[in-house]
């Protein structure tokens, strides 16, 4: 006999008991409940009261993330079967509120510690998941004896599954009526879910609720043999179209579900029929299959999609139907690529049928399918190559270059120190370290090493016919794909018509100022050749992107290459390019310098100073440039027993035009004449060059032992358009080593070069937030005012004044003081601390110094950085995302930019703006420029993409899928909340103290060295100076470029005698 009963579990009625912590107060906070109605079986339920007396129950109030436990004793549990069969603690309930699920767990959780609590929710959803469960030391699990079957099929000890209406629960076997035969049923069925303080939100468990009047059950719980038998025959098809159907019916979006689910499969991984046989034809899988074959080989054209394990599953999202997308087979991938938009990545706890998957994917469903991709190209921070090889099936035969994180590596002046190939079974597997250039060292010195670090996160897969490349924040590691929020965008190009070589240099003018297809293609080329400039077998990888049209780019690249930059360095070829010889196109300006140029000068050789004489009154003759710089003639002069590839630097004399009347300054370095001279000798590039006057008058005389700047003007050569057909091996080398020495705006000029394309309306309102992991040790007034500048933002006070004026709208750091515009979102520590893993995540992805905040604190500009979707809140977010917002008003679409990639808030990633590097300053009408006499001081490679959404689009560019900011879905709560006065950020001081104070708790023996053991962090804690003096810059002439110079001096002599 079964009678209807309301299960009653108010807190009231609630007994505390021991280690079992349902009433423990940390669950109290979350007023959110639901009213679970059952219908028992034969056995009739009860409810425990304070007095350990049980009642019938009149209904039952459930608690959001809070855990109630079913058994046979009143001491320690909230529900009562008074049956022999039923264990003492037998099951337990949970209501997961963020995910909207309620879950059943066969077993109890217990601890001994209250603290532990808020994890609960965390673990149910894990052990909800997956059958295989790790030990968790904060947690017991006391099993059932007679077990848990829920719709007749029996639980895995320690498994939870989600609850519907219409489920039934047996808490002894698994028959209909849970009796086994005895003729006393145990358990119960879910009749209806009331929302009763969940603020009368729609989701998908009060959507199953509503249909549940009708009789109608929603998804159930299936096992792998229950699948296979229910679906068999035609009456298996028949539940199969009628559970679809229900699908249908009960998804948020009915026809978003049909539309996507072209080809509908039966739930879970393996062994039931394909869904292509409902529908007419007569194709079924081999119901004896064993897990882990090929589903597509089984089933050729049935849809299959990869699980977050990375195995290949029948489509998922054909159950619950709120999945974006799911993949097909070739190259076809169901999900939407982003557009102006970006993607998240999926976390394990997140299954393909809930609507926490949307807009989410996972790494081995970004470079699905495997089978036409030709190469890969991974750069990364941190990596688990093992991992990632496992993880996403990657054939050992495949070429895979990946550049990562090395210190030791990275700053050692050995080539062969920045290559391995760490796999045997992988001989196509080949570790790239990027070098850190000397420049940013401390003291100038490479063995001292400096700040700097290899943070980009960059994907390029490689096909026949299309190239695809994509943009996280993402390191190559399993926890930041599965357990920590981060940000992804994708885009495939198309292979172009014809190979273009001048795609990869950037466009000088604004002849194409609103098309982004060259601009693309150079910054993706310009970034990509500097992490392998030093290895030649990658160097293929710089013409491969000739051979793609990224005519269609949604967004610009911001690039990041550690450095001392000089802004606009191509202006410097305005006088070049009006020459009237200047008949071929000219692509781009490359800072060099001249080497041994006080050699010849400081010689017996011109004991009467002759020479040094006629240098001078050459160098007092000749035409300057408004840069103040000299052009000068480079002439190859191959030297067999030096050196092949040596290119000598002249000065002209202005007052005759033959050739030969010419002083010797010096010559080209080694390693930039080694790739001069094949690209100019096979006629594919010509060269010229500019020297400041004064400077290499200085260096000839020797008053100083500086480096003598030469800027190095490329232009194309008479056989530019045959490349194609006559690149050699060593050209391609060459090749990749000059896109990747061409000056380009990185950092924060790359930010105000992208933006000032556009004319924004800084008379509305705005505001600019910025979420990042880590905040930078540097950031001040004086960076904010420079990041906010880069970004576009002026001063009201100055909008009066000329544009000719070289301060006219500048924003500085007093303007930042009084009217901060940028707002940064960082997650307090309470907030980390309450995390479902607790603190541990967030101690090794999180950067944000003490000393930082209180300098920030008085600015009152930090916000508190709330994951979104609610699904992801508790879980640690790395994403790297900045906006910029105005509000037109009157309804109409706001204007502005987003910008995601792996940029984060510091100095080192964006660029530090220094004066006057090599102390020189610009003459005539460009001595007023302040961009002319500074430089970009950047410690770090970084790469993102920006998505712009000016006032009016140039109604030339094609369409994309997000026309509108407001489309963007960011990472984050907005508007973010305030800081409060009693708010902390979760600093690495503050993780440290709730670490120890944790350890109390939990009565754990930490030594001291394990608690104050340095973070893995992706930015070191140290301090630099606010204003760094350019005489830290200046590049001193290195002993062996003296010795190559004197060698090539030597011979240069001898045969002049």
């Amino acid at each position: 006999m079964e009678s209807s009963t309301m299960i009653n579990l108010n807190s009231n009625h609630k007994r505390p008991f021991a280690r079992d912590f349902s009433s423990s107060s940390s669950f109290d906070n979350n007023p959110k409940t639901i009213s679970l109605f059952v219908r028992n079986f034969d056995v009739a339920l009860l409810s425990s009261t304070q007095n350990c007396a049980v009642s019938p129950c009149d209904f039952m109030c459930l608690r959001a993330d809070r855990p109630y436990s079913i058994g046979r004793s009143p001491r320690d549990c909230s529900f009562v079967f008074r049956d022999r069969r039923v264990s003492k603690r037998h099951c337990q309930l949970l209501f997961d509120y963020s995910l909207r699920k309620l879950y059943i767990l066969n077993g109890v959780l217990l601890t001994d510690d209250c603290t532990a609590a808020w994890r609960l929710v965390h673990e149910f959803r894990i052990r909800a998941r997956t059958s295989s469960h790790e030990n968790n030391d904060c947690f017991v699990l006391r099993k059932a004896s007679n077990g848990l079957f829920v719709n007749g099929v029996e639980l895995e000890k320690g498994t939870a599954v989600e609850l519907s209406v219409g489920d039934r629960v047996s808490l002894v076997c698994g028959s209909q009526n849970g009796s086994c035969g005895v003729g006393n049923g145990v358990g119960f069925v879910v009749e209806r879910i009331d929302f009763d303080g969940c603020d009368s939100e729609i989701d998908e468990l009060k959507t199953f609720s509503e249909h549940s009047q009708s009789g109608k059950r929603s998804k159930r719980v299936f096992a792998l043999k229950a699948n296979v038998s229910r679906y068999e025959g035609v009456v298996g098809r028949g539940r199969f179209l009628l559970d679809r159907c229900r699908d249908i019916l009960l998804s948020s979006d009915p026809v978003l579900c049909v539309v996507r689910d072209g080809s509908v499969c039966a739930p879970c991984n393996a062994e039931v029929q394909s869904s292509l046989g409902l529908f007419g034809e007569s194709k079924r899988m081999d119901l004896d299959a064993k897990v882990g074959v090929d589903v597509a080989d089984k089933v050729p054209n049935t849809k299959v999609v990869l699980d977050s394990a990375g195995k290949e599953n029948l489509d998922h999202s054909s159950i619950g139907g709120d999945c974006l997308g799911k993949l097909g087979s070739g190259n076809d991938n169901v999900y939407p690529q982003p557009g102006k938009n970006f993607y998240l990545n999926r976390l394990e706890f997140m299954n393909h049928g809930s609507s926490a998957c949307h807009r989410s994917i996972s790494l081995p469903e970004l470079i699905h399918p495997l089978e036409n991709i030709s190469r890969i190209f991974i750069a990364t921070f941190t990596s688990d190559i093992k991992w990632f090889l496992a993880y996403c099936k990657i054939p050992f035969y495949l070429p895979v270059t990946i550049a990562c994180q090395n210190t030791e590596r990275c700053w050692s002046s050995k080539p062969e120190d920045r290559v391995s190939v760490p796999y045997q079974d992988y001989p196509n597997l080949v570790v790239v370290y990027p070098q850190f250039p000397e420049t940013i060292a401390f003291g100038n010195d490479r063995k001292r090493q400096g700040i700097a670090c290899h943070h980009p996160k960059l994907i390029v897969l490689q096909r026949k016919d299309s190239i695809r490349i994509v943009i996280t924040s993402a390191n190559l590691v399993e926890k930041q794909w599965n357990s920590v929020t981060n940000t992804i965008w994708w885009q495939d190009f198309p292979h172009a018509t014809s190979v273009d070589f001048s795609s990869l240099f950037p466009k000088i003018g604004n002849a194409e100022i609103h098309q982004s297809k060259c601009d693309f293609a150079a910054q993706l080329a310009g970034f990509m050749s500097s992490l392998v400039i030093d290895v030649p077998s990658q160097a293929h990888w710089i013409t491969q992107l000739t051979k793609y049209d990224f005519g269609g780019a949604t967004g610009h690249l911001v690039a990041s290459v550690p450095g001392i930059h000089f802004y606009r360095t191509s202006v410097l070829s305005e006088s070049f390019q009006a020459s009237p010889v200047a008949s071929t196109q000219f692509l781009g300006s490359v800072v060099a310098s001249v080497v041994g140029l006080s050699h010849f000068f400081r010689t017996v050789a011109d004991s009467n100073s002759a020479t040094l004489k006629s240098l001078a009154s050459f160098l007092g003759k000749s035409c300057k440039n408004a840069y103040g710089k000299l052009e000068i003639v480079l002439r190859r002069k191959p030297i067999a027993s030096v050196d092949e590839n040596a290119v000598i630097v002249l000065v002209p004399n202005p007052d005759r035009s033959f050739e030969g009347d010419c002083v010797q300054l010096g010559f080209l370095p080694r390693d930039v004449a080694k790739w001069v001279s094949p690209l100019w000798d096979a006629g594919f590039f010509t060269f010229s060059g500019y020297v400041c006057a004064k400077e290499a008058l200085a260096a000839a005389m020797g008053e100083n032992s500086k480096k003598v700047q030469l800027i190095l003007n490329v232009s194309e050569g008479h056989h530019f358009k045959d490349m194609s057909k006559m690149m050699q091996s060593e050209h391609i080398v060459s090749f990749c080593s000059l896109i990747a020495s061409i000056e380009r705006c990185y950092g924060l000029w790359r930010l105000q070069e992208v933006l000032n394309r556009y004319k924004w309306p800084e008379s509305l309102k705005s505001e600019i937030i910025c979420s990042a992991s880590s905040i930078g040790s540097s950031v001040n007034s004086k960076f904010l005012a420079a990041f906010s500048s880069a970004v576009g933002k002026k001063s009201l006070q100055h909008f009066d004044s000329e544009e000719s004026d070289p301060e006219w709208g500048c924003w500085s750091a007093s303007e930042e003081l009084k009217n901060p515009s940028v707002r940064i979102l960082f997650p307090t520590i309470e907030r980390v601390k309450n995390a479902y893993n607790g603190i541990l995540p967030s101690r090794y992805i999180l950067c944000f110094t003490e000393k930082t905040w209180q300098r920030l604190k008085t600015l009152d500009i930090l916000h508190d950085a709330i994951p979104h979707p609610h699904e992801r809140i508790g879980h640690p977010m790395h994403v790297k995302v900045v906006r910029r917002c105005f509000w037109s008003g009157r309804g109409a679409p706001s204007v502005g930019w987003v910008y995601c990639g792996s940029h984060n808030f510091s100095a080192a990633a964006w660029g530090r703006q220094i004066s006057n590097p090599f102390r020189i300053k610009a003459d005539g009408p460009k001595k007023k420029d302040p961009s002319v006499n500074c430089g970009l001081h950047i410690c770090n490679y970084e790469l993102g993409i920006i998505f712009t959404f000016p006032p009016t689009e140039n109604n030339g560019r094609p369409k994309v899928k997000s026309t509108e900011l407001d489309d963007i879905i960011l990472p984050f709560v907005v508007p973010a909340p305030k800081y409060g006065s009693s708010d902390r950020p979760a600093t690495k001081q503050a993780m440290k103290e709730v670490m120890v104070e944790l350890a109390e708790r939990e009565n754990e023996k930490r030594t001291e060295e394990e608690m104050m053991e340095e973070l893995d962090d992706e930015e070191e804690f140290v301090e630099l100076p606010e204003e760094l003096e350019a005489t830290n810059y200046v590049e001193q002439e290195k002993e062996e470029e003296k010795e190559y110079a004197d060698i090539l001096w030597s011979q240069v002599d001898s045969h002049s005698s």
